[in-house]
């Protein structure tokens, strides 16, 4: 997808699982490495849980054929006549799993994933699992410490396309006639006239800048119902580089927890910097809305000593745990810390959802009826489309194109 959008070039990526090792999982009482490839994936399994063969192989059989499926990009984007086909990878993973008579320790390690789009396990539909841990195996890669963006070579990319981007003016209206889109209004009070919106935010934020009167009541219900995933909670961190070295792998920390919810943990990665002698650690773990309510009312930048200071402690617990595992840090300094109300400030999600609407088995309906937009020329586009993550965000943009452009010119312009 990044080659045909002609920007794979600009990228700088470093593929990982060159020490053999994509992720370390850390459990309470085993360690899982999850290495490069689908057949060291099945490999790995089978040395750590041999007794349970049976199962372990249906799973990888399962990769085998999702990741067949993604070799098609078509395929990628289901049509209706798809789901019969599909109708095995619709179940819940938890589902899957009893099935499949999965011990309690095999269940959290095939569980992770499903964490990557912060749906919980017992939740999350087997495709989307297979999907990103296919998708991972097969292609894992991470941004060099040095170079452009991701999101500046994209910007760069429109703008040689002809591209116009417009910063610093919100758009406060999507104007529509006759149920038709005919273009935006800007805080500003300029107008951009257009036949198509493209809505990259999350769709309450989106229904806010429509008329009431052209959203159906009953969209706008079913909307307000869907449950959105948890926020994140980012610390990072100047450590010594000669004491703490970059690791070629990311490290999750992941806690007993009760069957069926996303797994309680901590994700780490300690990466070079370009600056000698400094390296940089990562700190994430979700974070309810609840953590941060008390500063709701107030923007980035301006919320005062007391919510730095939470920051800081909170940041600090989290220093604590990851010393257990790498030790005392030498030469550490607090860099940023950023919380739930900085990701809805920033991408202008509410309550500061990382993972926007949450695509589980118990809303899989809801949130189907979210790409059924009322107003014609109106369409969404990232995450809300499809699935959740870089993957599925640009997967969920070809789907929109699609919707825009129609099948026939899809397949002949962008797949063939």
């Amino acid at each position: 997808m990044f080659d045909y959008l002609g920007v794979a070039a600009q990228i700088p990526l470093e593929r990982m699982g060159s020490a053999g090792v994509i992720d370390r999982y850390i459990f309470d009482d085993f360690t899982f490495d999850l290495p490069e490839g689908i057949g060291a994936f099945a490999e790995s399994l089978h040395r750590a849980f041999p007794g349970e063969g049976a199962g372990i192989d249906v799973v990888i059989r399962n990769l085998l054929d999702i990741s067949a499926r993604m070799s098609e990009f078509e395929a990628l984007l289901p049509q209706p006549r798809d789901f019969e086909s599909m109708a095995a990878y619709l179940e819940p993973l938890g589902v899957l799993m009893t099935r499949l008579q999965c011990s309690p320790a095999l269940r959290r390690v095939l569980g992770i994933p499903s964490s990557w789009i912060g749906i919980p396990p017992d939740e999350c539909p087997v495709y989307y699992h297979h999907m990103a841990l296919a998708s991972y195996l097969l292609s894992a890669w991470r941004p060099a410490c040095t170079g452009a963006a991701m999101a500046d070579v994209f910007a760069g990319r429109v703008t040689s396309l002809g591209g116009a981007i417009v910063a610093g003016d919100p758009v406060e209206q999507v104007l529509i006639h006759q149920g038709a889109v005919h273009g935006v209004a800007l805080e500003s009070g300029r107008t951009l006239n257009a036949g198509w919106v493209v809505g990259a935010i999350h769709p309450r934020t989106l229904l806010g800048l429509l008329p009431a009167a052209v959203v159906k009541p009953s969209y706008r219900r079913r909307l307000s119902r869907l449950e959105d995933t948890q926020g994140i909670f980012s610390a990072y961190f100047a450590v010594d580089a000669d004491a703490h070295p970059e690791l070629p792998y990311n490290v999750f920390r992941i806690f007993a927890e009760e069957e069926g919810t996303v797994p309680r943990g901590f994700f780490y990665q300690l990466r070079k910097t370009g600056r000698p002698r400094l390296n940089l650690l990562s700190l994430m773990t979700s974070s309810p809305a609840a953590e941060w309510e008390r500063w709701a009312h107030t923007r980035t930048g301006r919320r005062g000593d007391d919510y730095r200071e939470a920051k800081e402690r909170k940041a600090e617990g989290l220093i604590l745990e990851a010393e257990k595992i790498f030790g005392p840090h030498r030469g550490l300094r607090l860099l940023d810390a950023s919380t739930n109300l900085t990701l809805r400030d920033w991408v202008n999600t509410p309550g500061g959802s990382a993972y926007g609407i949450m695509r589980s088995t118990r809303q899989q309906v809801g949130a189907a009826m979210l790409n059924r937009m009322s107003v014609e020329g109106l369409y969404l586009a990232g995450q809300n489309v499809l699935a959740a993550g870089i993957f599925g965000t640009v997967l969920g943009s070809f789907y929109t194109v699609r919707q825009m452009i129609g099948p026939a010119r899809f397949l002949e312009e962008v797949v063939l």
